[in-house]
């Protein structure tokens, strides 16, 4: 095993905060494996990088030598979490949530060590729960803290409903660390009030308080906001090779620096050299050709990420598509049919030559050939390409 300093500097890659970062430090001085936590509800079937953050930190616990233990949240998302919500979230039928489980075990084992990593259901102990503990429960936190919260004060103060089931999200998280006996949760930034729930939960409950490691929301394709399916700026890791590989080449250059201390194995002596190439005459692009190649090999294996890296090779070197993309930014009060934005974009001269070409199947976004039913999301940014000639890399904004 690792000394304490050198665990402690993986464990804090990337990290946004470490709470208490002490007591961590007198936990891995015992020598012995910690028990690492971090929930995901299953409320989609599909996850996306920003999704991987936290599985990537897991995986590099595993690497230090401790347990990891994936919890799928079967029984909070039936509650569906509050976490930066303005709204009441619909909460998930028991089919919805056991499928989309089934799904997000296939996808996380390309990442973590399958004989290392303890998969458990938080519906093995909530389901055990009488009215009596959920009433314990209840009375170890009161309405005015849970009102500290930032989104329930939010919504509190302008009239917006909050339901009791709400509360009861962050208390199962909490009660989750005390079933488990965690030593550390993870858990991204907007999760800190429930990962302290644990905390405190585990000091009434007679154990000893969890430490926690939050990590930051990814940015998507665009680089500003949090990369997310609805906002179009992802990238699934179930997506094919070629259109993840051409989605990550694309990233702006300032993002890459992001992605690979949140998303690449690479060490930070790597990345640091990377910089270095980069501020001595280095293409960028030879950088983020290296991030997709790691990327795509993780998710679908070696070939299919050099055969990808071939593809984009020899469209380009065909003409068909261009090593320096331009980089066009639009502005939008609302999402964008794909053939206004085109013509907004001057990718075709007019409204009716978007319409012919996307009738002839003229028109591909990340290599996708689309027809005019595509709807350009605030927030995206794809590699557009309408007829033979015509391309760029266009960004979606919000006015």
């Amino acid at each position: 095993m690792k000394s304490v300093e050198e665990q402690l500097a993986l464990i804090k890659r990337g990290a946004e905060e470490v709470l208490v970062e002490s007591e961590l430090v007198e936990k891995l001085k015992r020598g012995q494996p910690l028990r690492i936590k971090a929930g995901f509800d299953p409320t989609a079937p599909d996850l996306h990088l920003g999704h991987t953050v936290l599985i990537n930190k897991l995986r590099q616990f595993q690497e230090l030598g401790h347990q990891v233990v994936f919890l799928i949240g079967d029984f909070t998302g039936m509650i569906g979490d509050p976490s930066g919500k303005s709204a009441t979230r619909p909460p998930l039928t028991r089919d919805q949530v056991l499928a989309n489980a089934e799904t997000y075990k296939t996808q996380v084992f390309k990442i973590l060590d399958p004989a290392k990593t303890e998969v458990a259901f938080n519906s093995t102990w909530m389901d055990q729960l009488t009215p009596a503990d959920f009433i314990r429960l209840a009375s170890q936190y009161t309405v005015a803290r849970m009102l500290e919260r930032d989104d329930f004060s939010k919504r509190y103060s302008t009239n917006q409903p909050i339901a009791i089931h709400e509360f009861l999200y962050p208390l199962v998280q909490g009660y989750d660390s005390v079933a488990l006996r965690a030593d550390v949760e993870l858990g991204g930034t907007d999760q800190k009030f429930n990962l302290l729930m644990g905390r405190e939960l585990q000091r009434s409950y007679g154990q000893a308080s969890q430490c926690i490691v939050t990590m930051p929301l990814l940015e998507g394709l665009d680089g500003v906001k949090k990369m997310s399916k609805s906002l179009g700026n992802y990238v699934g890791i179930q997506e094919a090779p070629g259109v993840m590989y051409g989605k990550l080449v694309s990233i702006p250059d300032v993002l890459m620096w992001r992605y690979f201390e949140l998303l690449s194995f690479r060490t930070m002596e790597e990345i640091a050299q990377f910089k270095l190439d980069v501020e001595s005459g280095a293409n960028p692009r030879d950088i983020k050709i290296k991030l997709a190649e790691e990327i795509v090999a993780r998710f679908h294996g070696e070939e299919a990420a050099a055969s990808a890296h071939r593809s984009t090779g020899n469209r380009m070197r065909e003409g068909e598509l261009p090593e320096d993309l331009p980089e066009i930014e639009l502005v939008s009060a609302e999402d964008m049919p794909i053939a206004a934005l085109l013509n907004k974009a001057g990718l075709v001269k007019n409204a009716a030559m978007a319409r012919d070409l996307l009738g002839s199947g003229g028109v591909r976004v990340d290599g996708d050939v689309v027809d005019r039913s595509f709807i350009y999301k605030q927030g995206a940014t794809h590699v557009c390409q309408a007829g033979k000639k015509a391309f760029a890399r266009i960004t979606l904004k919000a006015e």
